[in-house]
C-alpha cells in the first residue's frame, strides 16, 4: 500500500524497498538529487527517466521539507 509523503512522492513497501519515490514510476528520490548534485541538469535527468520537469521539482521541494525539520544537536 503506497502513502504519499508530499505531492508526487510516495513510499511503497512493494516499490524499491520502500524508498521514497517518484509516483508512477521506481525512480527514487534520492537517486534524482544524487544526479543533481552530480551536476546533471533537471532536463537531462527528465529525459534520462523518463520524468516531468514537475517531478524534479517535487523532489527538491520534498527534500527542502525534510531537511527542514531534521534537528542536529551539537555535542561539545
Amino acid at each position: 500500500m503506497a502513502v504519499q509523503l508530499a505531492p508526487r512522492i510516495i513510499v511503497d513497501p512493494a516499490i524499491r524497498f520502500g524508498r521514497p519515490v517518484i509516483q508512477g514510476t521506481r525512480v527514487p528520490v534520492d537517486l534524482v538529487l544524487a544526479k543533481l548534485a552530480a551536476g546533471m541538469t533537471a532536463n537531462q535527468i527528465a529525459e534520462d527517466y523518463d520524468l516531468g520537469l514537475e517531478d524534479i521539482q517535487a523532489v527538491l521541494a520534498y527534500a527542502a521539507c525534510t531537511l527542514a525539520e531534521e534537528e542536529v544537536r551539537l555535542a561539545a
